[in-house]
């Protein structure tokens, strides 16, 4: 009780940079603001230390048990006494005040419609502002799906050598889909955001990058590296929900933005997912997964503004402990990313 099972398949004869990625994530996570103290539980001891070590900068406790040379059941009983000693010490933490510029978010919209990029990522986008306007940093990834209009982000890079950076980032993720020799029409746009009246990766796009605002982009992140400032940044991720978001908790958010057109149910062990939809069908059919209903926008019974109120207020009380729907229902995903084949 009161721990967070946080587990993987990967690690093991995994090599360079895809086995960077593994490490960041997994001590990115340990280090997130949102966990008290952390336990690594690993089959042998030099990697799990590497693991410890790094989440140990963060200066909050953390322990390893490992199973070569002692099995199963001695390492069940001694991580188990460890974990109940973590808890209690946890428990006499008491919330503090903070403020917006304390923290870091997150965003990503998913199963994206028509409603997407004129509700729904307009709202986040307002939102973003505010939170930035107040000294916040936010984060937003989705590299593949900006197809198409990577240029006007381009346009505001916050210099030229970010610019730069953000362009050659985008260009060698596109062309290493190319050189695959395959069409990515069925993956960017997806068949349901096709079926939603999202007829190209292009137009796609175009509405994706609606939730970002229009503050400058302070520069490019490594999957999983935490932003360097304050402001507004970029990280090179998947579109996949369950690897950005994961990829964004290791960076340090603590809280996620995700609007949705059709409905989407990802979630998070340890960074909550706020789901926000424009589309008045899927907040009525999925009212148990969506946090905040921005279709009044298209009703015309509230503005943009408005709507960006509205989630930044939600964004505080889950901020302050207030649980989202998807962690009601028990939405815990987490992936890894990768990037090659195993040895």
């Amino acid at each position: 009780k009161n721990t967070v099972p946080i587990t993987h398949p990967y690690g093991r004869l995994q090599f360079g940079e895809d086995l960077d990625i593994t490490f960041d994530t997994l001590i990115g996570t340990g280090c997130n603001p949102n966990v008290a103290a952390a336990l690594v539980v690993g089959l042998e001891p030099e990697w799990t230390q590497k693991v410890v070590d790094g989440i140990s900068k963060s200066k909050k406790p953390v322990e390893s048990v490992t199973i070569i040379r002692q099995g199963d059941h001695k390492a069940l009983e001694r991580g188990a006494r460890i974990a109940q000693r973590m808890v209690s010490e946890a428990s006499e933490n008491l919330r503090e005040p903070f403020s917006i510029s304390d923290i870091i978010v997150s965003i990503k919209c998913g199963a994206s419609d028509t409603t997407s990029g004129i509700a729904s990522n307009p709202a986040v986008g307002a939102a973003v502002d505010k939170i930035i306007d107040e000294g916040g940093t936010v984060i937003f990834g989705e590299t593949s799906e900006l197809a198409g209009a990577e240029h006007i982000l381009a346009r505001r890079a916050v210099n030229d050598a970010v610019r730069e950076e953000f362009l050659k980032t985008f260009e060698e993720y596109i062309n290493f889909a190319v050189s695959k020799g395959v069409d990515i029409l069925g993956s960017q746009p997806t068949a349901e955001n096709i079926a939603g009246g999202l007829s190209t990766i292009e137009e796609k796009a175009l509405g994706n990058i609606q939730k970002t605002g229009t503050k400058p982009i302070q520069g490019v992140l490594r999957p999983a590296e935490k932003p360097r400032g304050k402001g507004l940044w970029f990280m090179n991720t998947s579109s996949s929900a369950q690897e950005a978001v994961t990829l964004f908790a290791a960076a340090g958010a603590v809280v996620h933005l995700f609007s949705t057109g059709q409905g989407n149910v990802v979630g998070h062990p340890i960074e909550p997912v706020i789901k926000i939809s424009g589309n008045e069908i899927t907040v009525k059919t999925m009212p148990e997964h969506i946090d905040v209903d921005v279709s009044g926008i298209l009703k015309g019974t509230m503005s943009i503004e408005e709507a960006g109120d509205l989630i930044l207020k939600t964004m505080l009380k889950t901020a302050s402990g207030k649980l989202t729907a998807a962690e009601i229902l028990g939405h815990n995903e987490f992936a890894l990313t990768r990037l090659w084949r195993s040895m």
